[in-house]
């Protein structure tokens, strides 16, 4: 494996000798930057730290393997419940915003401001295809305000839903699900326990489009252990280009920073250096810890081999938001949701929070100039065969977009040779 960065570094030399003069860099488009308002900019900040106080708690659950959450669209489902609730209930979807100081309007109008930016897929040349619907039980209307507000803000459609049958119930959230994300996320839930309350579901597709591209023929099957004592083989793709990048030699761990198209946010990978559980990373992680990490990188050569995967990950967030402490709405007792129904008959029974992520080889052109280039040499080696902690980053805002941990890939099992 150690000298598997040059058998890369020369297959792109090569390569770059082969390509003709128009396959140069294309120049990037430049956008005409939408300055965003302080609402908005103030509630990707409070969305920020509702990334690792949620991120914290689902670790801690060992029901989970892989995670993947979009925070900002975590907190339009809080500002949802805001908009539906009273008293006590609204409060606590403010307190998990951090915004218990701010009045509704400038929540509502900020989040809805920085959800459309961040998502804007045209603008960002990335795929994010975001869904959002409310289910109500048949028995219940929805008020016509609440509709309306719900939809201008947050996108988000309502459907009343019959759980009497709930084979047909499931089947309709699933297809809406695929429908929204090209069939990317065949599935949110096989089952909803509780069926007579209201649920939100997020369905998204995520695939992020490479400010440089990685070489589509540089594919191979590689091992990555999930553990010690269990590997499944990956296809896995490699390059080699100028990142920002930091070894945290005290804590025996790496980062790098890949920026993705139109350099409006970023893909930031957290790697301990050996196969370990994420446990004692994830301690470690917290937005003081990240931003120190981050003050520390430096541009240089690195040569990546990244798994080429598909992730889809389906997470019932009820449980976790009701331990940062919106305790109330989703208490068939206590829950007052009274500006969705015009009654107190509703409580919160299910969050689902489904996202696919794929990554792949696909991105911009590449300069093909930089591998004549003396700084391209020597790089350092970043090798992900092994559990990570992951995010996207906004550039324009710092906020994360999504927060993650990538610890069993979808791939055979690989036997050890004898």
């Amino acid at each position: 494996m150690d000298s598997t960065w040059l058998i890369h570094l020369l297959a792109l030399c090569a390569h770059s000798m082969a390509v003709p003069s128009d396959d140069k860099k294309s120049e990037k488009p430049t956008l005409k930057e939408k300055k965003l308002t302080e609402k908005a900019t103030t509630l990707a900040d409070r969305s920020t730290i509702l990334a690792f106080n949620l991120y914290q708690v689902m670790s801690k659950d060992k029901s989970l393997e892989n995670i993947l959450v979009s925070p900002v669209v975590v907190a339009s489902s809080l500002g949802l419940v805001s908009l539906g609730g009273k008293d006590t209930t609204a409060s606590q979807a403010k307190a998990l915003l951090s915004a218990s100081k701010l009045n509704d309007d400038y929540i509502h109008s900020g989040l809805s401001e920085l959800l459309t930016d961040v998502s804007n897929a045209t603008a960002r040349n990335v795929t994010w295809k975001l869904g959002s619907r409310l289910y109500g039980p048949s028995s219940i209307s929805f008020v016509e305000d609440f509709v309306q507000n719900s939809k201008k803000h947050y996108n988000c459609e309502h459907l009343k839903i019959n759980f009497r049958d709930k084979r047909s119930a499931l089947k309709s959230i699933n297809e809406w699900a695929a429908q929204t994300t090209d069939g990317k996320l065949p599935e949110v839930t096989k089952d909803v326990q509780k069926t007579d309350g209201a649920l939100i579901v997020n369905a998204m597709f995520f695939k992020p489009h490479w400010d440089e591209k990685f070489h589509h023929e540089m594919v191979d099957k590689r091992g990555f252990m999930v553990s010690r004592s269990y590997t499944v083989s990956v296809p896995m793709m490699h390059r080699t280009g100028l990142y920002k990048y930091y070894a945290d030699e005290a804590e025996k761990l790496q980062i790098v920073e890949m920026p993705l198209a139109h350099k409006l946010s970023s893909l930031i990978i957290i790697m301990p250096n050996h196969v370990e559980s994420l446990e004692r990373v994830e301690k470690l992680l917290t937005r003081e810890q990240l931003q120190s990490w981050l003050g520390k990188l430096k541009q240089r050569s690195v040569a990546i081999s990244l798994p080429k995967v598909s992730l889809e990950v389906s997470h019932d967030i009820q449980k976790h938001l009701a331990d940062l402490g919106l305790t109330e709405a989703v208490d068939k007792n206590k829950a007052d949701l009274s500006k969705i129904s015009g009654k107190k008959d509703l409580y919160l029974s299910n969050v689902f929070h489904a996202v696919a992520l794929e990554l792949d080889t696909e991105g911009n052109p590449f300069n093909t100039d930089l591998y004549g280039r003396e700084e391209i040499r020597n790089p350092k080696l970043f090798y992900v065969d092994h559990p990570f902690l992951f995010l996207v980053k906004d550039s324009k805002t710092n906020s994360v977009l999504f927060i993650g941990r990538l610890v069993r890939p979808k791939g055979d099992k690989m036997h050890d040779e004898l």
